[in-house]
């Protein structure tokens, strides 16, 4: 352990008056998990040499009853003050790694110390490093009521054509539909108020998000309807852009609760309007992002793009398939990547063209700019897993000259299925069941994933698929009880 680390963290849960101590870790399937420990125990005690025990069978994922005992070990570098917390609630959050039992071996169910921690430290070995920045989009509700169904009457199938009943749904409360001035479905993008009703509780996220580290770039109001936001921060390492990504999600939902509303990362919780996704911006860099070169960029090529980058994006587009499983991992999920609502359900690459899988961004062309952007994941995702295998499947790429072929520069949802054909562009699962399908045949994703947590992850997604299917639905009694 970084003892320079360890003697900065004592010093700031000192100086800052911090009483308690989230100990925060994620199970396999993307949960933030926290315990709580005594400030004490840091600051005067052997918790950063010893770790803390915990029971791991309780974790989903992790271990058997018989092998439920576990070890916490603290990452001293990710201290975090939370800034709203104060007097005798005066706390702060730090990550750490998961360890079998007595603390010396790395446990190989740990999504952050087994699966990110190990690429990251396989491409450092190699002299690299790469750098991460997603694009979170989310929800916020003034509420739900998830016991009544409503009539939606306000968008129907077809644009409104055809049924005039729309679809029986679970309606969230949102003032934006609730209140005049509204914002029509898919016309929320950059709305200002008043229509806009999330300027504040964006610009206290952002405060709070700048206390403990995140620096954001720009927020906005999304596409969608009902409170839809985005928030884009500055990138972070593989490990970092986890921490990172678990700390802005907790931001979220917490300040949305000091202002009495709910912030929900589930992908698809309107009818016929947009989803929230999670657009991952990365680049490869040889030593230290922005001290060493971007290994992404060529002045010289049309789209300042390198050779090794068109590799890359061949392996993203190789294992395109099996990354839905991670990067998509509800069934929810789904029901954003379809066609219609701005989601990349085609396999291909392009530069500035938004209907691709991967796009190369084209706003600038300096060599430090110059990145690849995937467009196929949501938040619901565990950053750690479904970030880890974007990157792995562009090393493959790179490792195994995958060739993306040319960039499609048309509107690929206004192509024929023959003009698809003629191009070689494939598409994405439609379900959960054909991505968990498509992951169990490609063996480097699983092998960067270890084959505990592979297991571990396809019987969690295959039991909650399965809970899916046999569900009966209010859209079933709808369409066929009078059959």
């Amino acid at each position: 352990m970084n003892i320079e680390a360890v003697e900065w963290a004592k010093k700031v849960l000192a100086e800052k008056g911090i009483r308690q101590v989230l100990c925060a870790f994620t199970d396999v399937r993307g949960y933030l998990l926290t315990f709580s420990i005594p400030a004490r125990e840091f600051i005067e005690g052997s918790a950063f040499e010893d770790g803390i025990g915990f029971d791991g069978s309780s974790v989903r994922g992790f271990k058997s009853i018989e092998q439920s005992d576990m070890v916490w070990k603290p990452d001293p570098s990710t201290l975090r003050v939370i800034p709203w917390a104060e007097g005798i609630h005066a706390s702060a959050v730090m990550f750490g790694d998961v360890y079998e039992a007595g603390g010396r071996d790395q446990a190989d169910c740990d999504p952050r110390g087994f699966v990110a921690k190990r690429l990251k430290k396989e491409l450092g070995e190699e002299g690299r490093s790469a750098i991460f920045g997603p694009e979170i989009e989310f929800f916020v509700f003034d509420g739900i009521d998830a016991r009544s169904l409503a009539w939606d009457l306000f968008v129907t199938p077809n644009g409104g054509e055809g049924d005039s009943w729309g679809a029986p749904r679970v309606i969230p409360k949102s003032r934006e539909l609730e209140e005049l001035p509204i914002i029509r479905p898919k016309e929320g993008y950059f709305r200002a108020p008043p229509e806009d009703r999330t300027l504040e509780y964006r610009n206290e996220l952002v405060y709070y998000l700048e206390k403990m580290g995140i620096i954001v770039e720009y927020h906005h109001h999304e596409v969608a309807t009902a409170g839809q936001v985005e928030f884009d921060f500055k990138p972070f390492g593989l490990v970092d852009v986890g921490d990172a990504f678990y700390i802005y999600k907790f931001v979220a939902k917490n300040v949305a609760r000091m202002h009495g509303l709910l912030a929900t990362f589930m992908p698809k919780p309107l009818y016929l309007d947009n989803a929230s996704g999670m657009h991952v911006h990365q680049s490869l860099w040889e030593g230290e992002p922005f001290r060493g070169k971007n290994l992404f960029s060529d002045p010289d090529d049309e789209f300042g793009l390198s050779q090794l980058a068109r590799y890359y994006i061949g392996g993203l587009l190789e294992h395109a398939p099996a990354l839905t499983a991670l990067n998509a991992p509800t069934v929810n999920s789904y029901k954003r990547l379809v066609p219609g609502f701005e989601a990349p359900i085609f396999i291909a690459w392009s530069p500035r063209n938004r209907s691709a899988l991967v796009r190369v961004p084209a706003y600038f062309k300096k060599p430090s700019a110059i990145r690849v952007e995937y467009r196929g994941a949501d938040p619901s995702q565990n950053p750690y897993l479904g970030i880890a295998a974007q990157l792995a499947a562009g090393l493959n790429g790179i490792r195994k000259k995958i060739d993306p072929g040319d960039p499609v520069m048309k509107d690929i949802y206004k192509l024929t299925d023959r003009e698809k054909r003629e191009l070689g562009i494939g598409e994405l699962p439609t379900s959960l069941k054909e991505a968990l399908e498509a992951l169990a045949s490609d063996e480097v994703i699983q092998r960067i994933l270890g084959s505990h947590i592979y297991d571990a992850f396809m019987e969690l997604k295959t039991e909650e698929w399965n809970q899916y299917s046999l569900y009966v639905t209010p859209w079933e009694f709808m369409k066929y009880f009078d059959i």
